[in-house]
């Protein structure tokens, strides 16, 4: 079912639901898909209050949920998406294409989510597409953060392990450092297969915000709050220059949410031109708790290959 809403303010969103999860798609601004979740609980995203039903203007505003940008962050990243953006719909999948970014600091260039959701289970798939209509080349990257409702935590794999031989003398991947990374942070929780970045809305590190990037060969990320799982995928291109020294996956938390990001390979695009790039999402609920790498071997692993488990259900 695809069907037109108000909500939380806003005239014009639109509600995608096969029964078993719902999104919500904002038209008035963005777009953003500012909730997703099962029918009837609680958004994994998150959303900002305060700016419940706001359009227009020239200030920037995150709104909340899932969103589109364009790599490296510079001025025009902020460019302030806040006018109506047009719908299409076709079959089970629905259009959303934004105007184009024609006055400072944006570079004419224009951004489309194609969203399909599943006709049953929690399934959605996510084409993001930029295109530039300026008149000379763009080098970018498609950039997709995702705000994830606090006091969860972000989970992204390493690459296999293996002790040093003559086979394995050469690094595996970026890790990848800002400003205001510190490993000694207690947000933190770095493993020997998997790194997982804890959101509090009170932390007590040096700083608000922490961050980190990788190249993650594996493909997928994911997000767990309070017995729901969220995971993320979208497939690396082999041999492809990425952006941050490398990274296709990236994560970052602040006290008020956490985000879940990924990237494209960077492109120069060419007046006219388009990049697109795809992210898959699943959702579990009743996903049983826990701590370390162990615990994600066992319990979130297997739901990564969407092995049926007996204490989750995506349904």
């Amino acid at each position: 079912m695809i069907e037109e809403i108000p909500y939380r303010g806003w005239n014009n969103a639109w509600r995608l639901s096969n029964g078993t999860v719902e999104l919500i798609v904002l038209s008035d601004v963005g777009p953003r898909v500012v909730r997703y979740a099962f029918c009837g609980d609680e958004n994994i995203f998150h959303e900002v209050a305060s700016e419940g039903g706001l359009t227009g203007g020239t200030d920037f505003r995150l709104y909340g949920g899932h969103r589109l940008w364009a790599w490296p962050e510079v001025a025009r990243t902020y460019f302030p998406d806040n006018r109506p953006v047009l719908v299409t719909q076709a079959g089970n999948s629905i259009r959303f294409t934004s105007p184009i970014e024609d006055f400072a600091p944006g570079t004419h260039l224009q951004k489309q989510l194609d969203i399909t959701l599943a006709p049953e289970g929690a399934h959605v798939r996510i084409v993001h597409t930029i295109t530039n209509h300026n008149a000379r080349s763009a080098e970018l990257a498609v950039w997709c953060p995702t705000m994830m409702r606090g006091q969860g935590r972000a989970i992204l794999p390493l690459p296999p392990r293996h002790a040093m031989d003559t086979e394995h003398f050469q690094s595996v991947g970026p890790f990848t450092l800002w400003s205001f990374t510190d490993l000694a942070d207690s947000r933190w929780i770095l493993g020997t297969e998997f790194i997982q970045l804890r959101q509090q809305q009170k932390p007590k590190g040096r700083f608000a915000e922490q961050m980190t990037g990788i190249f993650n060969s594996a493909g997928w990320g994911a997000y767990y709050s309070g017995g729901t799982l969220f995971i993320k995928y979208a497939m690396p291109i082999s041999g492809a220059r990425y952006p941050d020294f490398g990274c296709n996956f990236e994560i970052f938390t602040n006290p008020d949410f956490l985000e879940l990001e990924t990237l494209s390979p960077i492109v120069d695009l060419k007046p006219g031109e388009s990049s697109c790039h795809t992210e898959v999402w699943k959702l579990y609920r009743n996903v049983e708790s826990g701590d370390g790498d162990d615990w994600i071997r066992t319990v979130v692993a297997p739901l990564v290959v969407l092995q049926p488990q007996s204490n989750a259900r995506d349904s």
